[in-house]
């Protein structure tokens, strides 16, 4: 075998391992990492077969006319072209459509959700007190140099750099800045939503999987950037409601333990 056919057959050997690499599955946590995941599949099982298939008209192509010292143009084949042209149409057509299926989902664009009056204008709302009611549980998070504060309005209870969330329920994160424009982002929750100073943004989620969660600034604000992290502590929902309950009224922010 020629030096050029074995550095053909290595790359496609590398390309199929990368490729195959992706496709081991890990179960997702929550539904927004299982809605993301779920479109990467789909995209990688269409993208699959048809890097391969490119690959092997490469390697016919490079096989076959490698020698040819007196090429000729290609001749015209209408039909060819319509086939390519259509499949790709087809292909276009899968990937938006596939697209669009996850992001007007309400855990990826919350707006969609049909449990919150989005009737009324940013315009109106000046503060917290002022964001629509939802059916979930809410939690107030506020971005500011360079921290993360959480209040939980119904129980009057506020931690600092600490997220506490029930498992298994619906929960709506409303996020505002004090300051600069921040961004939240929980990536093994898939979780990501941009907090704008005078303005509230809405992310939603249901996590199944109790646990810690690394949660991170993703937009660049200030010095102190990349020291600005959090934790998400998914608990299970009895032992959220008795934290609540023991913190209930303690509107300094507090760190107190959850309970085991």
């Amino acid at each position: 075998m020629s030096s050029r056919r074995r550095t053909i057959a290595s790359l496609v050997v590398a390309a199929l391992s990368s490729l195959l690499a992706l496709t081991g599955t890990v179960a997702a946590q929550s539904e927004n990492r299982d809605l993301i995941d779920g479109l990467e599949y789909q995209l990688l099982y269409v993208a699959l077969p048809l890097t391969l298939f490119v690959l092997m008209i490469l390697i016919y192509a490079a096989v076959k006319f490698h020698d040819n010292d007196d090429p000729e143009p290609t001749t015209e084949d209408p039909a060819l072209e319509i086939t390519w042209t259509a499949a790709t149409a087809i292909i276009l057509l899968f990937v938006g459509l596939s697209g669009y299926s996850v992001l007007v989902n309400p855990y990826v664009s919350p707006s969609q959700a049909n449990d919150v009056d989005t009737s009324g204008s940013q315009e109106d709302i000046e503060s917290f007190d002022d964001l629509p009611e939802t059916d979930d549980e809410e939690v107030h998070v506020r971005g500011y140099q360079w921290e993360w504060q959480a209040t939980y309005p119904e129980s009057n209870v506020t931690t600092e750099n600490e997220i506490v969330i029930p498992a298994d329920r619906n929960v709506t994160f409303w996020l505002s800045s004090d300051d600069v424009v921040h961004s939240l982002f929980v990536p093994d929750l898939g979780i990501k939503q941009d907090a704008f100073p005078g303005d509230y943004t809405r992310a939603r989620t249901i996590v199944s999987e109790p646990g810690n969660y690394d949660a991170v600034c993703a937009e660049f604000c200030g010095a102190g950037h990349s020291r600005m992290d959090a934790e998400i502590v998914v608990v299970e929902p009895d032992t959220y409601d008795q934290w609540l309950e023991t913190n209930e009224g303690s509107n300094n922010v507090t760190t107190a333990p959850v309970p085991e």
